[in-house]
């Protein structure tokens, strides 16, 4: 029970540091979403050693397992719109499937680059 409780509260946390720096970006008119500057100030805040992993790592890791669900709006949102997928369905998939690759790739390109730095460092 106490797992499901500091899991909450770190489900809290973050999304009250996302809702936050949307204000935030509200206030000084920034032309960056809320989301990336949140993500941005979380990871400087992780490894200036300010907050620890463990204050939000068991939130994190629950809604990176359900990330999926908070697509399923947008998809079914596109039915709305079957004109343009009638019209533009082929330009539609093939950005869907290049930028998907290029995600793939660079994520597969990072994770190997941290992968051989924690190899490289002594333990």
């Amino acid at each position: 029970m106490t797992t499901l409780l500091k899991g909450a509260g770190q489900i809290a946390l973050l999304c009250v540091f996302s809702l936050v720096m949307n204000k935030l970006v509200d206030f000084f008119h920034l032309k960056i979403p809320g989301s990336i500057l949140g993500i941005f100030i979380i990871f400087t805040l992780l490894q200036t050693k300010i907050i620890r992993l463990e204050w939000v790592e068991l939130g994190a890791k629950w809604l990176l397992a359900e990330l999926l669900l908070f697509f399923i709006p947008s998809a079914v949102g596109i039915i709305k719109y079957k004109s343009v997928l009638v019209n533009d369905g082929v330009y539609v998939t093939m950005v869907i499937v290049f930028s998907t690759a290029i995600v793939m790739a660079c994520t597969g390109l990072v994770a190997k680059k941290i992968a051989e730095r924690k190899e490289q460092k002594p333990s």
